[in-house]
C-alpha cells in the first residue's frame, strides 16, 4: 500500500484545493497514520473514542483528531481535551453533553451538527425541522463551551450519482438558509463536511469544504 502515491493522486483529483482531507485512519495500524503525517495530513478521522485514546498519545502534538463516528453521550469526556473537531452531532442532548465536558475543563469544543439527508435510515442526524427546533429552544442560546462550525451528512451508498448529488445539495441549501438566520455567536457555519472516497468528487462540486477519506488512501479494511 503506497500511501504517498494514493495521497498524490487524490490531491490532483480534488476540484476545491481548498477543501480538507481528513484522512480516516480508523481501525488503520499507527504505522500507516505516521506515513500519512510524513507525507503532510495532520487531520485523521477516527470512530471509536477507545482508538482515538490509544493513538492520540503517540502521535505528534499537532496531529487534529476528528471524531467522526456516531459519539454516545458518555464517551465525551474522554476526547473533550484534545479533539478537534467533533463531526457526528447528532442530537441537543449529546450537543449539552460536549458543551458540558467542555466548561469542566474550560475549553470551547468544535463540532459540526449532522443532518440526516440519506434515504436510508441507518443514517443518524437532525432533520430540518429538529434542527429548526433545537435553534429555536431558549437553553440553545446559553451554550458556552461550543463552537458549531458548520453542517456534515452522509449521502445514500448507492452507484446513482443524481441520487447523491440531490443529497449533497440539499445540504448545501440548508447551509446556505441557515447562514440567513439570526444565530448565536458561538454558531459559525464555515464548513460543509460531504463527502468520502466514494463521491468527495461529487461532494466538491455541491461546495463541500472538507471530505473524509479512508479507502483511497490507506486501502480496504482487512
Amino acid at each position: 500500500m503506497d500511501i504517498k502515491a494514493n495521497l498524490e493522486a487524490i490531491k490532483k483529483t480534488f476540484i476545491n484545493p481548498n477543501c480538507l482531507l481528513v484522512a480516516v485512519s480508523k481501525t488503520k495500524p499507527l504505522s500507516d497514520l505516521k506515513e500519512a503525517y510524513k507525507c503532510g495530513i495532520r487531520d485523521f478521522g477516527e470512530n471509536k473514542v477507545q482508538e482515538i485514546q490509544v493513538k492520540q498519545p503517540e502521535m505528534p502534538d499537532d496531529t487534529k483528531w476528528h471524531m467522526i463516528g456516531h459519539l454516545q453521550s458518555n464517551k465525551v469526556k474522554y476526547i473533550a481535551p484534545f479533539v478537534h473537531l467533533i463531526h457526528g452531532v447528532d442530537s441537543f442532548k449529546l450537543l449539552k453533553e460536549i458543551n458540558k465536558q467542555g466548561k469542566k475543563i474550560d475549553r470551547v469544543i468544535p463540532v459540526l451538527l449532522q443532518i440526516h439527508i440519506a434515504e436510508e435510515e441507518s443514517k443518524f442526524g437532525f432533520d430540518a425541522q429538529e434542527l429548526k427546533e433545537m435553534i429555536q429552544d431558549s437553553s440553545f442560546t446559553y451554550l458556552s463551551h461550543v463552537t458549531i462550525k458548520g453542517l456534515m451528512g452522509m449521502a445514500t451508498f448507492t452507484e446513482d450519482e443524481d441520487q447523491i448529488r440531490k443529497e449533497f445539495r440539499s445540504l448545501k441549501g440548508l447551509f446556505e438558509e441557515l447562514k440567513n438566520e439570526s444565530l448565536p455567536p458561538f454558531v459559525q457555519l464555515e464548513e460543509l463536511s460531504m463527502g468520502m472516497s466514494g463521491d468527495y468528487l461529487i461532494a466538491q462540486e455541491e461546495g463541500s469544504t472538507m471530505v473524509r477519506i479512508g479507502s483511497a488512501i490507506f486501502g480496504t479494511r482487512g
